[in-house]
């Protein structure tokens, strides 16, 4: 099944309770991209990731600047970097897309307010593979649609746990967790860590990871056409 819109933002017409405005002057960065996608990407909020100017996610932003021109590599975007940029197989939103005071982060009651909107427009592009940027995002993806929220996991918030005789945090998780092909639900989800943390080689790693995936037959479907009275294929995601 595929999605019927030429819609690039906001393709679902979101209208979810966004009292402030962006510096665009709009309430929200919406979802923006192919709504047919085999990828989603997940951000956090505009504060973090971008769109405040242009009301597009990943843009305007330190991390939009490392992170798309990784997509252009592997075809996922068009540019190496743009405030519009070209997608292909591509679909990117937020866990909270509406605009803040500049400098205030979402609180919990936020997330939750807006999530009956996030959770609504990532099952409609019912994509195969999703990639959570940064911890937070990261962590509500495989909470909710891996079941593996223990991936990210840590015994004591100040100390951290004890691995081999060295002290890891979740920061140093999500290091490890970064570009990882880990199966979920229904979903293939591939950790991205924050990109403004990148070290050396973590745009590589990346680009390797979605590269070598894009090689291979990774959509998840079913084929019920063994119910149907013709011998033809039906194919559901």
């Amino acid at each position: 099944m595929k999605n019927v819109t030429d819609r690039t933002s906001n393709p679902f017409g979101m209208r979810p309770p966004c009292p402030h405005e962006c510096d665009s002057g709009v309430s929200a960065v919406f979802g923006y991209g192919d709504a047919n996608a085999d990828f989603h990407l997940v951000g956090d909020h505009p504060g973090v990731h971008g769109g405040r100017e242009t009301g597009v996610p990943f843009t305007g932003s330190a991390a939009g600047e490392r992170l798309q021109p990784v997509l252009n590599e592997v075809g996922l975007v068009g540019d190496a970097y743009s405030d519009d940029p070209a997608v292909a197989n591509l679909f990117a939103s937020y866990r909270h897309m509406c605009c803040l005071p500049d400098g205030t982060a979402p609180s919990e009651t936020n997330y939750d307010r807006l999530e009956p909107f996030f959770d609504a427009e990532l099952r409609a592009i019912a994509a195969h593979v999703l990639l959570p940027v940064g911890e937070r995002a990261t962590s509500h993806v495989l909470r909710t649609y891996a079941a593996r929220e223990a991936l990210l996991d840590r015994a004591d918030d100040s100390t951290g746990d004890s691995v081999d005789g060295e002290t890891t945090t979740e920061n140093d998780r999500m290091a490890e967790l970064h570009g990882d092909h880990v199966p979920g639900r229904g979903f293939l989800v591939i950790p991205v860590r924050e990109p403004t943390e990148w070290g050396e080689g973590d745009a590589e790693r990346l680009a390797a990871s979605l590269s070598d995936l894009l090689a291979t037959d990774y959509r998840q479907t079913a084929d019920l056409g063994r119910f149907l009275a013709e011998h033809d294929t039906y194919e559901v995601r």
